[in-house]
């Protein structure tokens, strides 16, 4: 899965943190800039540009020998690339709403589900950022799927609509520093077929996620996913020569990343990394020396506080999320800082693809040397039920798998994916790193279990998750505002 990533940097060595140096605490202290308040020196441009279903180590500078993604390469290169960055959950709706608030999804009511609305009494950090003299907005996709008036909102969480980015920029008052998120459509499906092998991929070249069954439909179905990856970074490359015309890309914090993992069987919508991992780059040239590549785990709940010390403010009282400024700002590579050991994910419904139209509650922590999954309701099928496993995009590589399933080389991946998980999961990701073998009742693995249980419950209860302290079948239970999955026809977008 990620050999070839680990072996083109030799001085980033796989030591994991020993399962004894466990503590509750994860990234901690919210960066500010010095002095705190606003900063003496000019506020920097914010732009957040975040791609739609796309995985690590989906990039060319991730060591995929497939994907060509200059933009973010030189984002990459001129700032800081992270290794370890993960939504709090899956799934768009739940993943965008943790990014805007800068908590966990889980405390976000409705706005825990997809497709779902964001109570206003939930804090963004664009609004905090208007408040504060940035011109702010967004063009495509910005909060969402899901629909603003029922939560009290009379606009998309990310600010106010734009046609583009030109727009955006017309509209700035003159002088003022801006905060802009770009959301594209892509790698969403669906996806044109063979738009990738038209395009002069190799599919004898793709390096096959081990979760997914190895065939021709399937890698080529990868090339489709890998063929919209580069139309984003694309597009994202037009924003940045923009900025640089005007002399303004070197104040602008610009950060790439994605919302969730890629659109294929026991990816998204699944709290192994393929559907947690995200890319993340982020390039200041002002401030943060580039060349650099971080191990630290950070969630993308962390970006709301780092965009608000980035301009000077502090977070406010209800965010979870833990600014990592000063990780940015340290001139270090590698581990930067201790306390950034671990990271929390969760899922609660995604479609309503299951008797009753409930959902599959999951939560995990991940260490560099463990993931630890607690399936709260193991009785339901986490892909949807049988009927069409609906938690699953439809895709040529989903078809492929449910019409080989009984074939020897995809009967293992096909239960993997489409079958139904123990109450508890646990993968060594030194002997697994691609997280198919559960050692959860493994007799030799009981204490590390223990204590990445009691870890993770710990978290739980001190964010006040509904499904330690109460309250969460309220999740079951909130309106689901789309109409469930519809593939897009092709080269469409919604």
């Amino acid at each position: 899965m990620n050999t070839h990533c680990c072996a083109r940097r030799d001085f980033l060595k796989g030591v994991g943190l020993g399962i004894g140096s466990l503590v509750f605490s994860g990234c901690t202290g919210a960066s500010e800039l010095p002095g705190g308040g606003r900063s003496a020196k000019k506020r920097p441009n914010i732009l957040f540009c975040i791609a739609d279903d796309w995985s690590w180590p989906h990039a060319s500078i991730a060591g995929d020998k497939v994907v060509k993604t200059p933009t973010f390469d030189r984002v990459a290169r001129e700032g800081v690339l992270f290794e370890n960055a993960f939504v709090s959950a899956p799934s768009c709706t739940p993943s965008r709403g943790a990014i805007v608030t800068g908590q966990r999804h889980w405390r976000l009511e409705q706005g825990g589900n997809l497709w779902s609305t964001l109570p206003a009494k939930f804090t963004v950090y664009p609004d905090l950022l208007e408040e504060a003299g940035y011109h702010i907005g967004f063009t495509r996709k910005g909060w969402g799927p899901g629909r603003d008036e029922p939560g009290g909102r009379t606009r998309n969480p990310a600010g106010p609509r734009f046609k583009d980015f030109a727009k955006f920029l017309e509209s700035r008052p003159e002088g003022a520093a801006f905060c802009f998120w770009f959301g594209s459509f892509d790698p969403h499906r669906g996806y044109k077929w063979q738009s990738g092998v038209a395009s002069g991929m190799k599919i004898e070249d793709v390096e096959v996620p081990a979760c997914l069954a190895d065939s021709e439909q399937v890698r080529t179905d990868i090339c489709d996913y890998y063929w919209e990856v580069q139309r984003f970074d694309r597009e994202v490359g037009e924003l940045l020569a923009v900025l640089e015309e005007k002399g303004e890309l070197d104040n602008t914090l610009v950060v790439i990343t994605g919302d969730n993992g890629l659109p294929f069987p026991r990816c998204k919508s699944n709290l192994y990394d393929r559907g947690t991992n995200v890319p993340l780059a982020a390039r200041w040239p002002a401030r943060v020396k580039g060349g650099r590549v971080v191990e630290d785990f950070i969630s993308l709940s962390d970006l709301a506080p780092t965009f608000l010390a980035a301009a000077g403010l502090r977070p406010t009282a209800d965010m979870t999320g833990r600014g990592f400024l000063d990780v940015l700002t340290s001139g270090k590579s590698g581990r930067v800082d201790a306390r950034c050991d671990k990271v929390f994910t969760g899922m609660e419904r995604h479609t309503t693809r299951r008797a009753g139209g409930v959902g599959y509650p999951m939560r995990a922590i991940r260490t560099h040397d463990y993931l630890y999954i607690r399936n709260f309701k193991p009785d339901r099928w986490p892909a949807g039920d049988p009927e069409g496993y609906g938690d699953i995009d439809g895709s040529p590589s989903k078809t492929y798998m449910m019409e080989h399933r009984n074939e020897p080389k995809v009967k293992r991946l096909f239960e993997l994916a489409f079958g139904k998980r123990p109450a508890e999961e646990l993968y060594d990701l030194r002997k697994d790193p691609d997280q198919l073998n559960n050692v959860a009742d493994k007799p030799q693995y009981a204490r590390a279990k223990k204590k990445l249980s009691a870890a993770l419950m710990a978290e739980l209860k001190a964010t006040k998750d509904p499904r330690v302290v109460g309250g969460a079948e309220a999740f079951d239970k909130y309106p689901y505002y789309g109409s469930g999955y519809k593939p897009k026809p092709s080269g469409a977008k919604r």
